[in-house]
C-alpha cells in the first residue's frame, strides 16, 4: 500500500498536461466531444428520430434536436429500466442515479453508462486530484485514505440486472480496484442504507485509519465530525487524523458550513469545491484561492447555456463558451456519454472567469430549498400544503419558507411562516402532517429527515392576516404578478417578514 499510494500520487501529477490540452483550446474540444457523442448515438432510437447521421455541425445540431427536460425522457428511461437497449446510447446501461424528483415524480433515475462512468466521473475525479497536487506540490495526500461519505445502494425491483441507488452509491460499487486501495471505509459500510447505524460505524471504523482527505456532503459530513470528535474526545478533526489535507464538497452551498467546518476540523485543510450531479461531473476548483471551479471541457458532456430570459420560451436560445459572459445567469443544457441530448438539468451557473472557463451554482430555475442535499422545489411544497390541509381540513392563504443552518446546538430544519385562513387547533400537529406529505412527495427530503440525523421536523408560524401583504408593500411589490416566494435557499426573505411579524406582535409601552 506504501508503495502503490506514491505511485498513483505520481501518476496523478503526470496528467496535469492532459487538462492543459483543453484549457488551451477549449471550444475545440467541445466541437471534438459532440462529435464523439452524435457519432455514438447515431445508432440509437433517438438517433434515428432526429437524424444523427446528417448532423455535421453544432448549428444543424441545436436546430434538429429539441431541449429535453425529464418527463420528455422518461419514456425512454423507463424501457431501459425494463431491459431495452440502443435507446439513447448505444451500449448497455445496466445503472441509473436516483435522485429528487420532477412535478410529477418522486423520484428520477439517471442512466448511468461505462462510458460516462469511466470517461466523465472517474476521468473528472483523477483530475481533482491532478489539479489539488498542481498548487500542492509537497501534497502527501495519497499516502492516506481518502474518507468517502456516499449514498446508499438499492436494487431495482423492475429487472433484476439493473441496478439503481444514490450516484454515490453507484459510483462506490462502481469503482476502480485501484481506488479501493486508498478509500475507506470498506464498500459494506459505505453502501448501508441506515443512516442511523452508518454514522456510528463511519466513525468507529474510519478513527483508526490515517485519513488525509474527506469528500462529501457538508450535511452528513458535519454529522460524522461531531460524533468522531464525541467518541474520541478530541476538539477538532485534525487532533484526531494530523495529516488531514483536503476537504472536498459540493451539492449544496458552502458558506453558511464554512466557519462551522474550519472551527472543527481546525487550521490546515484545503476545501475545495465540485459539482458533480447525478447527470455528470461538470467542474471543480482548480485554485483554491478563485472564485469558481473550472468547467471539465473534455469528459463526454457537450454543453450549451441558456440565458435565463429564454427559459418558458417555444424555442429557447442557447450559446456557446465563445458567447458567455461573466456575471450573467445560464441555465445548463448538456448532451453526455450517458446518453442524455440537450437535456435541461434546472441548475442556473454564472461563469466567474472566461479562458480559463470557471462557473460557479447561481441556484435552480424555479424556487427550491437545498440548504442540506433535499433538493426541495416549490411543486413539493405546493403538494405538500394541499395534503395537510386536506387532512386537518384547513385552508392556507399563503406561505413562504427557509433553511435553519445547522449551529452548534441545533440540526437543521425547515422554517415556515404560514397565514391561515383560520388558523389550526395546533400548529404542531399541522407540522408534522406537512413533513409527513414532504417525505411522500420528494426523496431526497425523506432521506435527509430519516431518525432526525441531518433534518429535524419543520418549524411552523401561524402569521397574521396583512403580514405578507405588509411585507410586499415595503419592497414595492403589490399587486400585478408580484407574489410571496414560496421558497428560498436563504433566510433574508424570511428574517424580513419575521421582523413585521415580532413588530406587531411587541407589546405597546
Amino acid at each position: 500500500m506504501k508503495i502503490l499510494s506514491p505511485a498513483i500520487s505520481r501518476l496523478a501529477r503526470f496528467r496535469h498536461w492532459r487538462i492543459e490540452q483543453w484549457m488551451t483550446d477549449p471550444v475545440a474540444a467541445q466541437r471534438e466531444v459532440l462529435q464523439d457523442l452524435v457519432t455514438h448515438g447515431q445508432y440509437t432510437e433517438i438517433g434515428r428520430k432526429y437524424g444523427f447521421k446528417e448532423l455535421f455541425s453544432i448549428r444543424r445540431f441545436k436546430e434538429s434536436v429539441p431541449i429535453h427536460e425529464y418527463d420528455d425522457l422518461k419514456p425512454y428511461i423507463e424501457r431501459l429500466m425494463n431491459g431495452e437497449e440502443n435507446l439513447l446510447w448505444n451500449t448497455p446501461v445496466n445503472w441509473f442515479a436516483k435522485s429528487s424528483g420532477t412535478t410529477s415524480d418522486k423520484s428520477k433515475f439517471i442512466p448511468i453508462t461505462q462510458e460516462s462512468l469511466e470517461n466523465c466521473h472517474y476521468q473528472a475525479a483523477k483530475d481533482v486530484l491532478t489539479l489539488f497536487y498542481n498548487h500542492h506540490t509537497e501534497s502527501d495526500l495519497l499516502t492516506g485514505k481518502g474518507l468517502v461519505i456516499g449514498g446508499s445502494h438499492q436494487i431495482s425491483k423492475v429487472n433484476e440486472d439493473v441496478h439503481y441507488g444514490d450516484l454515490s452509491a453507484v459510483l462506490l460499487q462502481n469503482t476502480p480496484i485501484w481506488a479501493n486501495w486508498i478509500r475507506t471505509p470498506e464498500l459494506s459500510i459505505a453502501l448501508m442504507d441506515e443512516w442511523e447505524q452508518k454514522i456510528e460505524k463511519l466513525a468507529q471504523s474510519t478513527i483508526p485509519e490515517l485519513v488525509t482527505s474527506i469528500s462529501g456532503v457538508p450535511t452528513w459530513t458535519l454529522v460524522l465530525i461531531k460524533r468522531i470528535l464525541e467518541i474520541t474526545g478530541k476538539s477538532t478533526l485534525k487532533e484526531v487524523w494530523p495529516g488531514l489535507e483536503l476537504y472536498i464538497h459540493g451539492g449544496v452551498s458552502f458558506t453558511p458550513y464554512r466557519e462551522q467546518f474550519r472551527k472543527l476540523i481546525g487550521p490546515g485543510c484545503t476545501y475545495l469545491e465540485m459539482y458533480n450531479a447525478s447527470e455528470g461531473f461538470f467542474a471543480a476548483q482548480d485554485d483554491p484561492g478563485e472564485d469558481g471551479m473550472l468547467l471539465f471541457l473534455d469528459h463526454g458532456i457537450f454543453y450549451e447555456f441558456m440565458p435565463i430570459e429564454e427559459y418558458g420560451s417555444g424555442n429557447p436560445r442557447t450559446i456557446g463558451l465563445k458567447e458567455v459572459e461573466t456575471g450573467k445567469n445560464y441555465a445548463l443544457v448538456i448532451s453526455t456519454n450517458g446518453g442524455l441530448w440537450r437535456y435541461l438539468v434546472g441548475d442556473t451557473i454564472q461563469f466567474t472567469s472566461t479562458y480559463p472557463f470557471r462557473i460557479k451554482v447561481s441556484g435552480r430555475l424555479k424556487q427550491y430549498i437545498n440548504a442540506f442535499g433535499e433538493e426541495v422545489i416549490a411543486d413539493n411544497t405546493d403538494k405538500a400544503i394541499a395534503i395537510a390541509c386536506e387532512k386537518l381540513q384547513i385552508t392556507v392563504n399563503d406561505y413562504t419558507a427557509a433553511p435553519v443552518y445547522f449551529g452548534d446546538d441545533n440540526k437543521g430544519a425547515h422554517e415556515w411562516l404560514i397565514e391561515f385562513e383560520h388558523p389550526p387547533a395546533s400548529t404542531e400537529q399541522f407540522a408534522f402532517e406537512l413533513d409527513s406529505a414532504l417525505k411522500m412527495v420528494n426523496s431526497d427530503y425523506e432521506a435527509k429527515r430519516y431518525k432526525d440525523i441531518a433534518l429535524t421536523i419543520p418549524v411552523v408560524h401561524s402569521l397574521e392576516k396583512g403580514i405578507f401583504h405588509e411585507w410586499l408593500k415595503s419592497r414595492g411589490k403589490l399587486g400585478g404578478q408580484h407574489k410571496v416566494p414560496r421558497l428560498s435557499n436563504d433566510r433574508k426573505y424570511l428574517e424580513e417578514i419575521l421582523a413585521i411579524k415580532n413588530r406587531q406582535s411587541a407589546p405597546f409601552i
